[in-house]
């Protein structure tokens, strides 16, 4: 069956994004899997994603009816609300792309991607960020995300569909490469 992207519908849709977020989250993962796989670091609850969810599609890849990978979208205006990721809410309007503040762009944050260990090789990661360019576009100029710099599959993938990396930073988590992909 050909995978089919989508925005998430259903609480069930949000039950799955969870599962695999679980599944691949760095505490559940030894170092080994992390360096050839890469890893997600938030958790999220189910009302945090919900509450994303009702702000900004959440955009996900099924295979079937199973969630098989999910790229998670947040506005600006929810910096607050996953504790892990205020000190890049907090620092990325004030980041400069082309001679402008990232603040006086229209973007929104790119909280996360994950792929069915299943799944991975097939395109998903970059057919997930096609659906974001489709979906977003038309409202926003860039996506921005960070990416862990341990996380070295993760940053390649992101170059690969044009992240250009603008900023690195250490925060109590990790140290991070901040990537923006300009869509204007």
């Amino acid at each position: 069956m050909p995978i089919t992207y989508t925005t998430a519908q259903s609480d069930e849709d949000l039950r799955q994004i969870m599962a695999l977020q679980r599944q691949n989250l760095y505490k559940n993962t030894p170092a080994t899997y992390q360096q050839d796989q890469g890893f997600t670091t938030v958790e999220h609850s189910f009302e945090v994603l919900k509450q994303m969810n009702d702000a900004l599609p959440q955009i996900i890849a099924k295979d079937g009816d199973t969630l098989v990978g999910y790229a998670l979208v947040m506005p600006r205006t929810m910096g607050q609300l996953v504790p892990e990721l205020v000190p890049m809410f907090d620092i990325v309007a004030e980041l400069e792309w082309q001679g402008k503040r990232i603040g006086d762009y229209r973007f929104y944050v790119m909280g996360q991607i994950c792929i069915a260990e299943s799944h991975r090789g097939q395109g998903i990661f970059d057919g997930l960020y096609t659906a974001h360019k489709e979906h977003f576009s038309p409202d926003f100029e860039l996506c921005v995300t960070e990416v862990a710099l341990r996380n070295t599959r993760s940053q390649r993938a992101h170059e690969r569909v044009g992240f250009r990396t603008i900023y690195t930073y250490e925060d109590y988590t990790d140290v991070w490469n901040v990537v923006v992909w300009d869509w204007s």
